[in-house]
């Protein structure tokens, strides 16, 4: 009596029970990326570029809210590349943005901070190339640094913006 793989990787098959991992899989993460609680909230837009299929090249707006700190919101204008790879979200977006965070109301921090962390990511092309902010913690002055920047799976770059939000002296920022 033979015994039957469940993979089956002698005769190329999958069983049931790994294509519904896979499914299961893919499912989470798209549910991860779609309901993320940082999402951007775009703000506005301008056209750069007429495109005659597809959607114009533009400068976009986002908002973004610091998901550990109440009262902090970061502005990003970035390039978004239009035509028909931009519609089909295929094409690669520059990777120059610009930052801007404000306090837009009371400062309260939700716990503990580390003194460096990735806050926000978007993706800027297909497979390969995210935006990047990170917040960094300048507990001499009492204040929040934003960082911006793009980076590819092979090669980052050096493009950046940087910008800081100045905590009031009686709101200790907590590190971890």
């Amino acid at each position: 009596m033979t015994q039957k793989s469940s993979v089956g990787a002698a005769n190329g098959r999958v069983s049931g029970a790994a294509i519904g991992a896979i499914v299961s899989a893919i499912f989470a993460t798209t549910c991860l990326l779609v309901f993320s609680p940082t999402a951007a909230e775009t703000l506005g837009e301008v056209n750069t570029a007429f495109k005659l299929i597809g959607p114009d090249h533009k400068i976009v707006i986002e908002a973004y809210d610091d998901p550990k700190v109440t009262g902090v919101a970061c502005y990003v204008s970035r390039a978004k590349t239009g035509g028909v790879s931009g519609a089909l979200g295929l094409a690669e977006d520059k990777s120059e943005a610009s930052i801007a965070c404000r306090q837009v109301g009371p400062i309260a921090f939700k716990g503990p901070l580390p003194r460096q962390e990735v806050v926000f990511d978007e993706r800027l092309s297909f497979l390969f190339k995210k935006l990047h902010i990170v917040r960094i913690v300048d507990p001499a002055r009492n204040a929040l640094v934003y960082l911006t920047y793009a980076d590819r799976l092979i090669e980052g770059s050096p493009q950046n913006s940087v910008t800081a939000v100045p905590v009031p002296a009686s709101t200790p920022i907590p590190l971890r």
